[in-house]
């Protein structure tokens, strides 16, 4: 009587410290719509997917909209996957694609910014006075506006490389762009929202 080996379940490790093996066995499960590659998937990435569509659309709704549309779509999209890239970077790169679809509800992108502040490098002012909390509010405001109104992927390499602290490269492989265009649109998202703000306080 031949008896069956017993397998023990694969186990995702760490985010830090993802095997290539473990990342070939979701692809092939992905690609033959199993639900529990699917559930790994999520459990492992979804917080990440959810912090980069949150910075890139600043809107909590709107961005747990992206991370569902993400997932559901991931069994069709993982067919795409060559290898080429980590399969994080994959997944962050559909959430990329996705988000531009939530770009246009901008009535809907408001939230307290002062993290938004700090991220992009105003530190060093005043201690907390009230004048002060009003002028960052007011700050953030200005930031989210002239955000909004950054070309797509403009905003995207600004969000990858200033906020998300990625490197040139590393936003290259989610935006599925060169390296260097990447560091092109960075130059160009900083000056316009230096021209932006500088716009607003003349008005």
């Amino acid at each position: 009587m031949t008896t069956r080996a017993h397998h023990a379940p694969l186990r995702l490790l760490p985010r830090t410290a993802t095997p290539a093996d473990d990342e070939a066995w979701l692809v092939t499960e992905l690609r033959g719509d199993s639900l529990e590659a699917l559930a790994r998937a999520f459990d492992r990435w979804h917080q990440r997917v959810r912090v980069l569509a949150r910075r890139l659309l600043w809107d909590e709704a709107a961005a747990e909209d992206v991370v569902q549309e993400v997932f559901a779509t991931l069994p069709r999209a993982v067919r795409k996957f060559r290898g080429d890239v980590g399969f994080e970077a994959f997944l962050l790169a559909i959430a990329v694609k996705r988000s531009r679809h939530h770009q246009r509800s901008a009535a809907r992108r408001r939230r307290v910014l002062s993290e938004l502040d700090q991220e992009l490098g105003a530190r060093g002012r005043a201690e907390h006075d009230p004048e002060h909390d009003l002028y960052r509010r007011q700050l953030g405001a200005r930031l989210a506006s002239a955000l909004d109104r950054l070309p797509h992927a403009q905003r995207v390499s600004f969000v990858l490389c200033e906020i998300e602290g990625l490197t040139a490269g590393q936003a290259a492989e989610i935006a599925a762009a060169p390296e260097a265009t990447i560091r092109t649109r960075l130059f160009h998202a900083r000056r316009k929202l230096r021209d932006l703000l500088a716009q607003e306080r003349a008005e």
